[in-house]
């Protein structure tokens, strides 16, 4: 059974930054497509970043573009997103993903406000 547990959401202050991790079991990770989406309140689930199994290419949305860091380790069946610079419209359930369409976790809360 695939399972996927994220951690390391917070309230943090706009400018702040957080690291947040994705535990992953249950299937060969190393072999995955890794993933992460978001869901701001009253928004549809977006698409944030992903990675591919060796963690060698790595691909982001625009509005994360060069805040965000995507990284695995397939030692430890880890997952991670750094979130740098945040903002406001940041604020939003951040969730792992099993490639672009498998299953999620279920979420971690980012909240950044003043």
């Amino acid at each position: 059974e695939v399972q996927l547990v994220e951690s390391g959401g917070d309230w943090v202050q706009p400018g702040g930054s957080l690291r947040l991790s994705c535990a992953a079991s249950g299937f060969p990770f190393s072999r995955a497509e890794m993933t992460w989406f978001r869901q701001a309140p009253g928004k549809e689930l977006e698409w944030v970043s992903s990675i591919s199994t060796d963690g060698d290419s790595t691909t982001y949305a625009d509005f994360v573009k060069g805040r965000f860091t995507i990284s695995r380790d397939n030692v430890k069946n880890m997952l991670y997103l750094q979130l740098d610079s945040l903002k406001t419209e940041d604020t939003a359930i951040y969730y792992c993903r099993l490639g672009r369409i498998g299953p999620r976790g279920q979420g971690t809360q980012v909240t950044v406000s003043s």
